[in-house]
């Protein structure tokens, strides 16, 4: 990004203690990575909402993701999905996976700034990502058992991620083992933002990355935020992602948008994730299609040099082909417990897109 965007991260991570009354002797719940969480410490504006700026806009989109879960219930007892996501705006989340189901809960922390979770003994993929009131993802966990980690906001948001390498039944089952007896539910309260406007904020961001590859960091926190902008940007496009770390969580790459009459194809080396990696086209808002299915490393065909090909919108006989029906989209990448040379920029799927011959 250019210098105009770039800020003094200090003076933002400042602003929040002050708002949420860190900055004193006496210890408060609220941080700087949750942006403030009681709508009391707030400042209004003249129509009663939050005002929304370029530093709390992480905070507003977070809100309204916390929102659009707490609709399903996730704010009362787990919420299951218990099909693949949504089409369209009707996805309670940008950019949702085709990968795995997900059962989401809203929960207050305990009284020592934590949360407690188990992850099941299942017989497929299944990850909790723990993400604060700021949209940070905190923690990203795979392990079976039981885990205690710290959370430093008033609230977290738990993302339980269920495969359906085996089948979606096999997915259901292990969604099924998840307990949520441990949990303070019922207390969150939605932010007293102009959601209206908070969209607004997004889509704007979102015009910014049409034309060219988005790599996403994800910080953990706010002290690791390095540049506000691109950070925002990363919020906007792909809200709920993970920090990338090499063989354990998971890395997203987005492409520029494509015209959906026009076939193209990208070929890459086999990206080795630990766990998988999948190929997902998404809308010009950044929702799956309708009756478009994603392709991964569960089910691509491989070239003989053990090299992948991926195709979209090339016609039925191309190899791994994506057919977005016309529409023009934009695809993302997610490598499922990240490689080196994926982190490296070895392997680069999203800058190998080439134009192939259209289909007749």
């Amino acid at each position: 990004m250019n210098d105009r965007h770039r800020i003094d991260v200090r003076a933002v991570i400042l602003g929040a203690l002050t708002w949420c009354g860190c900055a004193g002797s006496t210890p408060a719940v609220e941080n700087p990575t949750s942006g403030g969480s009681r709508d009391d410490v707030a400042e209004k504006n003249t129509d009663g909402f939050i005002p929304i700026t370029e530093e709390n806009f992480a905070q507003a989109e977070t809100a309204k993701n916390f929102r659009n879960w707490a609709a399903r219930d996730a704010n009362e007892h787990v919420t299951h999905m218990r099909g693949l996501p949504p089409r369209g705006d009707a996805a309670p989340t940008i950019q949702m996976n085709d990968d795995t189901l997900y059962s989401v809960i809203i929960t207050e922390i305990d009284d020592q700034r934590e949360v407690t979770f188990t992850i099941p003994e299942t017989d497929v993929y299944m990850a909790v990502q723990v993400v604060n009131e700021g949209g940070h993802g905190l923690h990203y966990v795979v392990d079976d058992g039981t885990h205690t980690v710290k959370v430093d906001s008033q609230f977290a948001l738990l993302i339980y991620r269920s495969g359906t390498e085996k089948g979606l039944d096999a997915a259901r089952a292990a969604q099924d083992l998840i307990e949520d007896d441990g949990f303070k539910f019922g207390t969150y309260e939605v932010k007293n933002y102009d959601y209206d406007e908070v969209q607004r904020w997004v889509e704007r961001y979102r015009e910014e990355t049409r034309d060219y590859v988005l790599e996403y960091t994800f910080p953990r926190s706010a002290s690791e935020i390095t540049d506000l902008h691109q950070w925002n940007l990363e919020v906007a496009n792909g809200w709920g992602g993970s920090s990338p770390e090499v063989g354990l969580s998971n890395k997203y790459t987005n492409s520029k948008f494509m015209d959906g009459a026009t076939c193209y194809q990208t070929t890459f080396e086999n990206p080795r994730s630990v766990y998988f990696t999948s190929v997902t086209a998404y809308d010009q808002n950044r929702y799956l299609f309708e009756g478009v299915r994603n392709v991964s490393s569960y089910t691509w065909t491989m070239n003989r040099n053990g090299t992948i090909t991926v195709s979209f919108n090339c016609g039925d006989e191309a190899p791994n082909n994506i057919d977005t029906k016309g529409q023009t989209f934009s695809f993302t990448m997610r490598y499922y417990g990240v490689s080196q040379k994926v982190m490296d920029g070895e392997i680069a799927p999203t800058k190998t897109v080439k134009k192939g011959t259209a289909p007749m």
